[in-house]
């Protein structure tokens, strides 16, 4: 038979009934004649339920324990979503990340997959059944529980399709497919029916909520064609967006802004020092430069639930440091960007005629962006939209 992944996000699953819905789902595709692997996310807003459980306690809990913490909530999932599938007459297994042989590096609250060992799930795929696997976990080569942050199930859900030679891996949300921007952010954002897998890497890393960036690298990696779907929408119809290796003419796909982004200042002697203490504290930088006496990045803080303390600890170990808070990163995505003269100036133009101060910009083949301040991320990604997509 035909391997099939499919991933449901917490929207998906978010209660019970919704949890039967996916369910008939699941069998109609088992009853289509192919070998199905599930890959669910926690309930609704679960994961975030926990977090704030946990910041109760203590502001900057432990990495690891908030690894132990959130991992119960795709289990839970898992669980409730085999049991429904039980109740209507197909059989089903749920496999923890571990389990399922998702191997990861020694890195708490943002793992990367290091390797993926399936063997689990291809023995009760032999047997005829319905393979549940809770998303956003695996274990590190030490045998501790890691997650692999937000939008992590993205990833276990291609990560498995490669690994089990998939013909597709389907993701299920709350939307239908991949769009020029946010639809809650730009009104006139359009849909995307097809997209390279270059240039959704790219919007995923600046901060897109579509797919998760690891995730994409995973699928080009695999060669894993993608589909981007609607839950609720009637199984073989809707509208979707199939991501593949093919392609795409030269000029921008999307505009995407990242919120929560802390823009840091130090002198240019400084830039090593600190990228090491930066990978000490597993805090994520991007759209670093450097010249002359000066360096500046971005550090996007979504998977740094302990801010707080590392920022106290790059107070105190890096001399000349500014951090700057209530920033955001605002970006075109297509290609050859920098191959054209008109996009650099055009966007600079929209800056400057929205009243709006750039920290930093940076300019590559597939993305141009600027760090701003998070109050003019909206206004700003509705003026990129229309100047870039909207005259298209």
């Amino acid at each position: 038979m035909t391997v099939l992944v499919q991933k449901y996000g917490g929207s998906s699953v978010a209660d019970v009934e919704k949890i039967g819905k996916v369910a008939d789902r699941v069998v109609a595709a088992k009853q289509a004649g192919n070998d199905v692997v599930v890959v669910v996310s926690a309930m609704g807003k679960t994961t975030d339920g926990l977090l704030a459980l946990a910041k109760s306690v203590h502001a900057d809990a432990p990495r690891r324990e908030l690894d132990m913490l959130v991992s119960t909530g795709e289990r839970v999932t898992m669980a409730l979503l085999s049991i429904a599938i039980h109740a209507r007459g197909c059989d089903a297994i749920s496999f923890t990340g571990s389990q399922s042989g998702i191997i990861t590096n020694d890195r708490h609250f943002d793992a990367r997959i290091l390797e993926v060992r399936p063997h689990r799930i291809e023995d009760e795929l032999a047997r005829g059944r319905i393979v549940i696997v809770a998303g956003y976990q695996g274990m590190s080569y030490r045998r501790e529980i890691t997650t692999l942050g937000r939008g992590g199930s993205d990833t276990t859900a291609v990560a498995l399709a490669a690994a089990l030679g998939a013909e597709r891996c389907e993701i299920y949300s709350d939307v239908d497919g991949v769009y020029s921007a946010d639809p809650r952010v730009v009104p006139d954002a359009v849909h995307l029916p097809e997209i390279d897998l270059a240039s959704l890497q790219e919007m995923a890393e600046a901060g897109a909520k579509v797919l998760n960036a690891q995730a994409v690298e995973w699928a080009r990696r695999g060669k894993i064609v993608l589909h981007a779907r609607k839950t609720s929408d009637p199984v073989g119809g809707g509208r979707e967006t199939v991501a593949t290796e093919a392609p795409e003419p030269k000029h921008v796909r999307a505009v995407v802004g990242l919120d929560r982004v802390v823009h840091a200042r130090l002198p240019a002697a400084e830039l090593r020092a600190f990228a090491e203490l930066a990978g000490e504290l597993d805090v994520p930088l991007i759209d670093v430069a450097s010249s002359g006496d000066a360096a500046t990045c971005a550090i996007p803080l979504a998977n740094v639930p302990d801010w707080g303390a590392c920022r106290a600890r790059i107070d105190e170990r890096t001399r000349g440091v500014t951090l700057e808070g209530d920033r955001g990163v605002v970006s075109v995505v297509g290609d050859g960007l920098t191959t054209s003269a008109r996009a650099l100036p055009r966007f600079l133009a929209v800056l400057a005629e929205s009243g709006v101060t750039a920290r930093a910009v940076h300019a590559g083949p597939l993305r141009i962006s600027a760090t701003i301040d998070a109050a003019a991320l909206t206004a700003t990604q509705r003026g990129l939209h229309a100047a870039f997509v909207g005259d298209r």
